[in-house]
């Protein structure tokens, strides 16, 4: 009997007609283990992990294999982007067995939960010798088995990184420092191979804003911007490199690696006004629009690595692919363009399409992409993991909000708009969060911090750019619940409520992967909040949970980059700009944008006519549009245009 037919996650979707047992996670599940006093065999994936494909075509989908895993386990498969508490708990216990973590993830844990037992991908036949060798631990040495899931689980308790005092200006001095040991100057980024987008260290680089800093940002940035991790014709980022050099990527694409990585090339563009950040940008917007954008409004969560089976087929050509599309004379230009070789760059001679430099006839390449695309359409295309996460819409509504603002685009605003509405309306409960929703019906998964920190954040964006009070006010009620239900008592955030399912630890992992960490998220949220409102309590909470920034950055500050984003900003104040004026008058929609140029670390602005604490007491000027520059609500003399408030955001900035 399989269980998974009935699942909202298409993950788990996909192991529906697995002969293996199947059971979502839950206590039907811990109950049966208990009944059958067998071992649960937890499986951790995601739709778009090649790995997992593979090792659910090896085992999952094998017969002999399936038989022995129904008869000495009950098993659970796990989908970690619905379930990230259980990946994270999960997580921890297969590092610390074995030293290295990734997916799919397989452990073993007794019927209440406790590991003792885990890896990452096992080839069929030592899975297989792997079922019967714990099987045979289970029924012939149960007391070392348990023993064994209690150091687990005790040595994961006492393993808290302690947090340290409020980060400092010297702190982030030292994070630099620190990175630029690790810095690669000549392809960017940090350390080796495989290399995944740095894009909240990038942030916090950026947001600092020495040369030494933007030099670093500024290089990776274009490296990958020039790489085959960049999709060269349809926009959008792979999730990773496999090599130093930004060449040949692991293909699928994450809704939360775009959304973060779109934002940060939006204030690259701001910062230096590059061509090719306003390239990224705006041709990752459109990919999100037109490939990932659900019928809901919101924006799904993966594309596959893989079609018809191969990793990469849809993405990768040869150079006879090139000139079949683009006949003989333009297709050797596009492969001298693209550097595809005849050898390839990547697997079975097919190479991934890089631009290493732009050519001296930008409408002959536009041209060449556009017809290279259009081919490339008519191919198989990857699967597409179409639910909703709570935390990536919140990051997508933030990029899509500052780039339609910046751009000009207002349909990237409308965008941010429709996701954000979404959310509100399929995903909130009161002040609460349920994490995903797929076609239209949420998931009964509780939202974790990331949820509630990086919706707020978006919210807060989208208010900041639209001047929509309603989002101000939902952003003021989500981290309410993150005050009320997540502290750990000792300044910082569990990632999950106090009311939510107790797991064998309640996680609490402080940096950042993928994404940022859930105190970090909850950081920036809340000390925007604060900037906007005056509260205290708000602001407090910011800075104690940037506590562990002090803790990490001196040595490892690639896993606290969203942390040191938060703390330039801390550290600026952050600058607060108050714009009082009809919404529809040209004036001050200039006054409007100048703010939203200024590079000013986490900048808050509040405009429109709602009651927002910022916006009180702040009145036209002579009948005219004004602007008002505050730090902690004191703010200087009211401006009427956009050459002054630029002066006056520069003074702001210099007086830091």
């Amino acid at each position: 009997m399989n269980r998974l037919r009935n699942a909202t996650s298409p993950y788990l979707l996909q192991h529906a007609g697995n002969p293996v047992d199947w059971h979502e996670w839950g206590a039907e599940a811990f109950a049966e283990a208990r009944r059958r006093d067998v071992p649960l065999l937890i499986s951790v994936g995601y739709s778009a992990c090649h790995w997992c494909h593979v090792m659910a075509h090896e085992s999952f989908e094998d017969v002999a294999t399936a038989r022995s895993m129904n008869a000495k386990f009950v098993n659970v498969k796990v989908d970690r982007e619905e379930r990230p508490d259980v990946d994270a708990v999960y997580m921890s216990a297969t590092t610390a067995m074995t030293g290295h973590g990734g997916w799919p993830m397989t452990v073993f844990a007794t019927p209440e939960g406790h590991p003792f037992y885990a890896g990452t991908y096992f080839p069929r036949q030592q899975f297989q010798r792997l079922l019967s060798a714990v099987s045979q631990a289970w029924t012939q040495d149960r007391e070392g088995v348990l023993t064994q899931g209690g150091k687990v689980v005790e040595a994961l308790d006492q393993a808290v990184l302690l947090s340290g005092p409020a980060p400092t200006a010297e702190v982030t001095e030292k994070a630099v420092r620190d990175l630029a040991t690790t810095f690669d100057p000549r392809r960017g980024g940090f350390g080796g191979a495989p290399k995944f987008p740095p894009s909240m260290v990038l942030e916090f680089l950026l947001r600092h804003g020495t040369d030494e800093a933007v030099e670093m940002a500024g290089v990776t940035l274009e490296a990958m911007a020039r790489g085959g991790i960049y999709d060269q014709l349809g926009g959008g980022f792979a999730r990773y490199s496999v090599d130093a050099e930004w060449v040949v990527p692991h293909f699928e694409k994450m809704l939360y690696d775009n959304a973060l990585l779109m934002r940060v090339y939006t204030h690259w563009w701001r910062a230096t006004g590059s061509p090719l950040a306003r390239r990224v940008v705006l041709e990752t917007a459109e990919w999100l629009l037109r490939e990932m954008r659900t019928t809901e409004g919101g924006f799904a969560s993966a594309l596959d690595a893989d079609s018809e089976g191969e990793e990469g087929r849809f993405y990768v050509w040869t150079p006879a692919q090139l000139r079949e599309v683009l006949g003989t004379e333009r297709g050797d230009l596009a492969a001298s363009l693209f550097d595809v070789t005849g050898a390839g760059t990547f697997e079975h001679g097919t190479s991934v399409l890089q631009l290493p430099a732009d050519p001296d006839d930008a409408a002959l390449l536009d041209a060449v992409r556009a017809e290279l695309f259009a081919a490339r359409s008519a191919r198989v295309r990857p699967g597409r993991d179409d639910k909703i996460v709570a935390a990536w819409n919140g990051l997508a509504i933030a990029a899509l909000a500052e780039a339609g603002a910046l751009f000009g685009r207002p349909d990237l605003v409308d965008a941010a708009r429709g996701a954000a509405e979404l959310i509100d309306g399929l995903h909130t409960d009161g002040a609460r969060l349920w994490r995903t929703s797929r076609d239209g019906r949420a998931g009964r998964n509780a939202g974790v911090l990331e949820d509630y920190a990086d919706v707020a954040e978006g919210f807060l964006a989208l208010y900041g750019v639209t001047g929509e009070v309603r989002w101000f006010e939902r952003a003021g009620a989500l981290l309410g619940t993150v005050l009320d239900r997540f502290p750990d008592g000792e300044g910082g955030f569990y990632d999950t409520p106090d009311d939510g399912e107790q797991l064998f630890q309640r996680p609490r992992d402080a940096t950042d992967g993928a994404t940022p960490s859930g105190r970090f998220a909850a950081a920036g949220a809340l000390l925007t909040y604060a900037a906007l409102t005056g509260s205290a309590r708000h602001r407090a909470a910011a800075e104690e949970a940037l506590g562990m920034v002090s803790a990490l950055a001196p040595r490892h500050s690639r896993f606290a980059g969203w942390g040191l984003a938060v703390t330039e900003a801390a550290l600026a104040g952050p600058v607060e700009v108050a714009i009082t004026g009809a919404p529809d008058d040209p004036r001050t929609s200039a006054l409007h944008r100048a703010a939203l140029m200024s590079g000013a670390p986490g900048l808050v602005i509040a405009l429109g006519d709602g009651d927002v604490p910022l916006m009180r007491d702040r009145g036209l000027v002579g009948g005219e549009p004004a602007a008002y520059v505050c730090r902690n609500f004191t703010c200087r003399l009211p401006v009427t245009t956009p050459a002054d408030l630029t002066r006056e955001l520069l003074v702001s900035a210099v007086g830091r």
